[in-house]
């Protein structure tokens, strides 16, 4: 009998400290109900962006992302965004994909514009540029690399 009240007893404090481990992670987390309003924005490409990525203006944080989905009619990636509501957008607004840094992790940044007209709850950013591929821009830069090599030895053999 006295093993079983002891095993209940710390049963009970583990399930304790996992309580507050949950709760403490809830928090740090930032998880809570949007309190702001949605916005879309249509890209050719997203290059990694995730749902629950950053939406930044200036550096500053005024939202996440909570959507990413295929548009079937137009196969662009739609994101969709779940802004602070004491953020306001100009209707002229541009939205890029950005990189944290080198090794990956993305982030939207918005760049207001300034026209007078706000977007809507529910509005679209039209204006958008998609992330630049490392990868397709190291790959141009060794084919023009070997374009000059070629240009180079056809001119020095034109001119003896």
């Amino acid at each position: 009998m006295k093993r079983s009240v002891i095993e209940t007893i710390l049963g009970a404090v583990v399930i304790v400290v996992a309580g507050f481990f949950l709760f403490f992670s809830y928090k740090m987390g930032n998880v809570s109900a949007p309190n702001g309003f949605i916005v879309t924005a249509d890209f050719s490409g997203i290059g990694g962006l995730n749902t629950g990525d950053a939406v930044l203006i200036s550096g500053v944080k005024v939202g996440t992302v909570t959507s990413v989905d295929l548009v079937e009619e137009t196969y662009l990636a739609r994101v969709t965004m779940s802004l602070d509501s004491n953020v306001k957008l100009p209707t002229d607004t541009a939205a890029l994909i950005s990189s944290e840094s080198l090794l990956g992790g993305r982030y939207m940044a918005l760049e207001p514009g300034a026209d007078e007209e706000l977007i809507e709850n529910g509005g679209r950013i039209y204006y958008t540029q998609a992330p630049q591929n490392l990868e397709q821009l190291l790959g141009q830069f060794i084919f023009s690399m070997q374009g000059n090599d070629k240009n180079e030895t056809q001119q020095a053999s034109a001119n003896p």
